[in-house]
């Protein structure tokens, strides 16, 4: 992690110091500078592979596609929709949904089963990172990722966006650092189809979304240090959807005041949402370790609420939770602070500084 951080780092004062005395036209083969007026995806398909664009402060109306390694640095840009409807990219077809506009598509070589919709990625899109770009109001999500292997994304804000704030699929070695997610219709932060995930996310923030935190049908990697607040569910591990999920260590996240209400749909099958913070839903090897899950209440109809959930897949009847592990938590002041079906093996659900659970004695 110290690696990482100082490369971040020296990246983001390389481009600081190549910006003085340039202009926004400054190109060579490696490094391009884009400002205002100027095509932030036509500085992208010049740039050489592992080459870096810099983009000036300002508003950009457009949506990019990346399929190449590169850094894409942002000193204070948003991107926002173009005007009109934009040409499908690699991910909306992927999801079967052209107009599924994403403010960022990152996309490796991908063959799409067009009759079950699964993805088989044929070629990684290796080493891209995105660095302090705000992304606004896409129908889509805020950064999609398809196919990727060893992303980094540093500093950027998704809001408001129809889908999901920052989402991998089919991807990994994904890392999120100090990443916002608010307002997204899905989850803000998403790790999914991805069995050899190995995703780390550390220090986002996830706020006022319909899942904080989302990790369906992968397996491998960490959340640390996170704050998941103001969501219907603060974290949710989801396996049977079709596959397993887990293998995750979760230490050191702030989970609290996840009270608000989504409401489900029965015609997709969609349960009513809210007051939930932690739930293991038929995972695996989950350790939730050290963290403060406070205060999840729910405002309106839900399943289920509670601090922490650990429960059967698919409604029950799916895959039983096992070995996972929930020890040295502070878990206080939700509408019940632990509760467990019963069911599965290996599950150690104490000791925590808690109160209430069902069944009694997890406290």
């Amino acid at each position: 992690m110290r690696r990482l951080l100082g490369t971040v780092s020296a990246l983001a004062l390389t481009a600081g110091l190549l910006v003085i005395g340039a202009t926004p036209a400054s190109a060579s083969p490696s490094f391009r500078i884009v400002g205002p007026q100027q095509s932030i995806q036509t500085a992208i398909d010049a740039v050489s592979p592992s080459g870096t664009v810099l983009v000036l402060p300002g508003t950009y109306h457009e949506h990019l596609v990346i399929t190449q390694r590169v850094n894409l640095v942002s000193l204070g840009a948003t991107l926002a929709p173009p005007a009109g409807d934009a040409p499908p990219s690699p991910c909306s077809n992927a999801v079967g949904d052209p107009s599924n506009m994403d403010g960022v598509c990152i996309a490796g070589d991908l063959t799409v089963d067009q009759n079950t919709g699964s993805i088989t990625v044929n070629h990684y899109v290796n080493d891209v990172h995105i660095l302090g770009l705000t992304v606004v109001g896409f129908p889509g999500s805020g950064i999609a990722q398809i196919g990727g292997d060893g992303s980094t994304f540093v500093a950027n804000t998704a809001s408001g966006n129809g889908a999901y704030g920052i989402v991998a699929f089919n991807s990994t070695g994904t890392t999120e650092l100090f990443n916002t997610a608010r307002g997204s219709a899905e989850a803000g932060f998403y790790i999914g189809d991805s069995p050899d995930a190995n995703a780390t996310l550390v220090a986002n923030t996830s706020v006022d979304n319909q899942f904080g935190f989302f990790v369906r049908d992968a397996e491998h990697g960490q959340l640390v240090a996170n704050n998941a607040h103001d969501n219907c569910v603060g974290i949710l591990f989801l396996a049977d959807a079709p596959g397993p999920a887990g293998a995750f260590n979760v230490t050191g996240n702030l989970i609290r005041h996840n009270d608000k209400a989504c409401v489900g749909n029965p015609d997709t099958g969609s349960a009513s949402l809210s007051g939930l913070g932690v739930v293991i839903n038929g995972a695996h090897d989950v350790n939730i370790h050290a963290n403060a899950i406070l205060d999840n209440n729910p405002s309106g109809r839900t399943i289920a609420s509670a601090g922490v959930g650990v429960l059967t897949g698919h409604n029950g009847t799916g895959t039983p939770p096992m070995n996972n592990r929930v020890q040295g938590n502070v878990i206080l002041h939700n509408s019940t602070d632990i509760i467990w079906d019963g069911n599965g093996t290996g599950n150690v659900l104490k000791p925590n500084l808690c109160q209430t659970s069902n069944p009694t004695g997890l406290c």
